[in-house]
């Protein structure tokens, strides 16, 4: 099976075949597997260098003469580094765009501090008016990215990752949807920790509603799901433990609840490791997961 960045670079590929309007910025990231669409269309398929600001600018840029600009490198040097570029050249210009990032919270360990984004999803939420999708399979990438490039002038990020579930689920860039449930409380899985969660959850007594799409966030299905169960709320997160609790809150305003948010931690680890070790040492993990969830719901 290919990973979700390998599916971006051919379905992008592809739809710069067949819309006229899609163009793609670079900062050499993904070049090489470019190299046939810039032959194609060498007037739409730009690579800046390493100039992350400048990959932001000339996306403004190409938004306000009519064009769909996606933008893409990893996500510290595209959410972290050019964020002010995002900030102005997006929301005050009023653009929109796309935003395609890679390497997700510590997808390459071995890269360092410098390479792990834990913090862009809680980043995003400071800036207005932006769709944030967290695919959990390289197919609903597929379909997410689609569902971005014809969302007319709107602002969207779509943060890819190696981590992936074994199987897809169907995606609609807008709903949670609800794949297990329970009446002891509300555990929401975001992308690809669906898997760990589900077998963290195995035998509980639990909703399980999964978020590809996590901005804007779903509140009536969250809401929904409360009304079949407790007030009692988990958010398992691949990124920032704890960033769309804000958002659960206020979905659950007139509610009495509690929210247990699960993610990234704030410590950096020194250690390269693997992915499969990061995931453990934050906590991630199904082991883990199941002894955090049932400590705070019992």
């Amino acid at each position: 099976m290919d990973n979700m960045r390998e599916r971006f670079i051919a379905v992008t590929s592809r739809v710069l075949d067949e819309d006229p309007r899609l163009a793609l910025v670079l900062a050499e990231i993904s070049m090489d597997g470019f190299r046939p669409a810039l032959e194609r269309h060498p007037d739409r398929v730009i690579n800046v260098g390493i100039r992350e600001q400048l990959l932001v600018g000339v996306g403004g840029g190409l938004a306000l003469t009519g064009l769909r600009p996606v933008m893409h490198t990893f996500a510290s040097f595209l959410v972290e580094r050019p964020f002010e570029q995002l900030k102005l050249d997006f929301g005050h210009q009023g653009t929109g765009g796309v935003l395609v990032s890679a390497a997700a919270s510590y997808d390459w360990p071995a890269g360092g501090f410098t390479h792990m984004s834990p913090g862009d999803v809680a980043l995003m939420d400071t800036l207005d008016g932006w769709t944030v999708h967290v695919p959990g399979h390289p197919d609903e990438a597929e379909a997410l990215l689609r569902h971005a490039y014809a969302a007319g002038d709107d602002k969207v990020y779509v943060r890819l990752s190696l981590q992936s579930n074994t199987a897809p689920r169907p995606v609609d860039g807008l709903h949670m949807q609800t794949v297990r449930e329970g009446g002891a409380g509300v555990v929401v899985a975001v992308g690809p920790l669906l898997d760990e969660v589900l077998a963290a959850t195995e035998g509980l007594d639990v909703t399980v509603l999964y978020a590809a799409t996590v901005r804007p966030f779903d509140e009536a299905a969250l809401r929904a799901a409360v009304g079949r169960a407790t007030a009692d709320v988990v958010l398992v997160e691949p990124y920032l433990a704890g960033t769309s609790s804000t958002a659960a809150a206020q979905a659950l305003v007139d509610v009495p609840h509690r929210v247990l948010g699960l993610g990234v931690g704030r410590a950096e680890l020194r250690r390269y490791g693997t992915i499969e070790q990061h995931t453990a040492a934050h906590g991630l993990d199904a082991r883990s997961l199941r002894e955090r969830i049932t400590a705070f719901l019992r």
